[in-house]
């Protein structure tokens, strides 16, 4: 391996380290939550606060992001957000009861919502094109990692010791990632020279005024919000509903990171060869299936259970791929950065709706099970099936005309 190739793969791998971090930050709140909700004695709609506070944070801190992002020298940039999740991570550990959580949680939001778009800004200013696809797969894998690792660890981790010990884990792993991540990451100015916009929201306004963009940050809108009604309450359900033990949370994670590992290569090559439009809606029409069969069992085996959630993460994650394939190319070019940067911002907003809608629709009976979640699956299907119609509305620029991924207008 050439030196330039290992300094390559070192720069991902530090890259993939940071997104690990933030994204395990983000998703460990969901399986803690049976325990949270006993240690704090909070109820299901302020345990849906308490999920929906970071993706709020996230919102707000991306769109104040997108004005001031490139006016700053990027590695500098990364490693004062990434020390200030850490420390604000650092804050969900030593909170002493709800209050001050959900105000660590604001924080570790506002930080962490940042750090995912400026970690694909560094891919794209330092890989070239050729090999930017390949690249952006490596940073991914910290997705699947988290799933298929980090969450049964942390998980593994509280019912060792408390739900405070995967936070202290978390920082751990941030101060690491910045200490290689100082040494590793190189320095980037080369965008501070280019010619000034007009005003830091000249582009801004240009992304809002194409109704298209509007279209296809609609359909984000629809994605998260058929998967985050549901989501948050799946562990929860789990232990209070079907009688499934703490201790076997973590398989759920296992079992569906480990196949997502595979299925989410398979979903991307059929969507490249036979049209992302055809393979998003078979996709998303097969997701309802355990959509319904999560939120409506009643009674079920460890083993049936994990057969409903495995499908669960494959299919509902599933239709992300060829469908953020379809928003990605929605976008004018010469826009596409900001445009991708908003369209976080809405899919952290509509994180946080979800999450809100869904705990104030259930609630919880003298037992303690949950009361409602059926609803929240119909809420989710229809989202659902809705994003299946809106699709052909969104035209997208980057096709050739002859291939089948052209949507008429």
């Amino acid at each position: 391996m050439s030196k330039a190739a290992y300094s390559e793969r070192a720069l991902l791998l530090t890259l993939a380290g940071i997104q690990f971090s933030h994204v395990l930050d983000f998703m460990i709140m969901i399986p803690l939550g049976p325990l949270l909700m006993s240690e704090l004695g909070i109820s299901t709609h302020e345990f849906g606060l308490l999920v929906a506070s970071y993706s709020f944070s996230a919102a707000g801190s991306g769109l104040l992001a997108a004005t001031f992002v490139d006016r700053f020298e990027r590695k500098r940039l990364l490693l004062a957000i990434f020390l200030l999740f850490g420390l604000a991570t650092l804050g969900c550990a030593l909170a002493p009861g709800y209050a001050t959580l959900i105000a660590a949680r604001c924080m570790a939001g506002a930080f962490g919502g940042v750090l995912g778009a400026l970690i694909q800004t560094i891919v794209g200013d330092t890989i070239p094109f050729a090999r930017r696809a390949k690249a952006s797969g490596i940073v991914a894998t910290a997705f699947s990692i988290s799933t298929v690792a980090g969450v049964p660890l942390s998980l593994w981790l509280a019912s060792l010791y408390h739900w405070r010990a995967p936070f202290v884990f978390i920082v751990l792993l941030v101060f690491l990632f910045l200490l290689v991540a100082m040494r590793v990451l190189p320095e980037l100015r080369h965008h501070l020279s280019r010619e000034k916009r007009a005003h830091p929201f000249s582009d801004l306004f240009a992304v809002m005024r194409d109704g298209n963009h509007w279209r296809a940050m609609m359909l984000s809108a629809m994605l998260i919000f058929a998967g985050f009604t549901v989501i948050p309450y799946i562990t929860v359900y789990a232990v209070n509903n079907i009688n499934i033990s703490q201790h076997d949370i973590a398989y759920i994670y296992l079992t569906g990171g480990a196949a997502t590992l595979f299925t989410a290569r398979l979903i991307g090559h059929f969507a490249d060869v036979h049209g992302k439009v055809k393979i998003y809606r078979l996709i998303a029409f097969s997701a309802i299936f355990p959509l319904l069969a999560v939120t409506h069992i009643q009674n079920a085996t460890l083993g049936w259970w994990l057969v409903c959630t495995t499908l669960f993460f494959i299919l509902v994650s599933g239709r992300f791929i060829p469908a953020m394939a379809i928003i990605t190319s929605a976008a004018q070019p010469r826009l596409r950065g900001t445009f991708m940067s908003l369209n976080a911002t809405v899919q952290s907003l509509a994180m946080g709706l979800a999450a809100t809608l869904s705990g104030f629709i259930i609630t919880q009976d003298a037992a303690g099970r949950l009361v409602g979640y059926q609803n929240v699956g119909y809420a989710a299907i229809a989202a659902n099936l809705l994003g299946i119609w809106y699709v052909s509305r969104i035209v997208m620029h980057d096709t050739h005309p002859n291939l089948p991924d052209v949507v008429p207008k």
